[in-house]
């Protein structure tokens, strides 16, 4: 299963669980969740019932159910990937999981219910009770050039060029004629 998919299945899974806590459709999707789950062996079975049972029991005591929820989403979302990471020939099993939990949610909570789909090289950018999730395909990379590509313009150099002869010697100026040697009064190539 590719990765993308499995992120898009276990975001709609774990929204389906989350919504479904402190409302009549909880008994069914916490059953079915648990059934998933036995994949993993009946040692898995009691740890799992244990976090469903405590992740309920904060949205049912939470001031605000949505709050509540926003917490826990993303804990069932990695919770579910990491499952069909493991098996992913349970991928349907939870598809179904998530399609029969949202038809008995009530009306109200079937808003925290999101499917998106991706297909192909893009970008998916939604947003689940406040939550950015953003899921990427890549896309085809092109092929690389078979020859090096041509400058528009020939590379400027980063030194002066050499001159092709050789520079004609100073003039002399006030800067280059000889001085006097103040000791002997002659300039110091030797002439009085």
């Amino acid at each position: 299963m590719m990765e993308e998919a499995l992120t898009v299945l276990a975001a709609s899974g774990g929204s389906a669980v989350v919504a479904a806590m402190a409302t009549d459709a909880w008994q069914t999707a916490r059953g079915r969740v648990v059934r998933l789950f036995r994949h993993d062996g009946d040692s898995q079975q009691a740890s799992v019932e244990a976090q469903l049972d405590g992740g309920a029991q904060l949205v049912a005591q939470a001031e605000t159910l949505e709050q509540a929820r926003q917490v826990l989403l993303p804990y069932w979302q990695l919770q579910l990937t990491e499952f069909l990471r493991r098996h992913p020939d349970a991928a349907d099993e939870l598809r179904s999981l998530a399609a029969d939990v949202t038809a008995a949610l009530p009306a109200v909570e079937q808003r925290w219910v999101q499917h998106n789909q991706v297909s192909g090289p893009g970008s998916l950018y939604a947003a689940l009770g406040g939550n950015v999730i953003v899921h990427q395909t890549a896309a085809a990379q092109p092929a690389p050039p078979t020859h090096p590509p041509t400058p528009a313009h020939p590379p400027t150099p980063t030194h002066p060029p050499m001159p092709s002869h050789s520079p004609t010697p100073p003039r002399p100026g006030p800067e280059t004629a000889p001085r006097p040697d103040p000791a002997t009064g002659a300039d110091r190539g030797g002439n009085r």
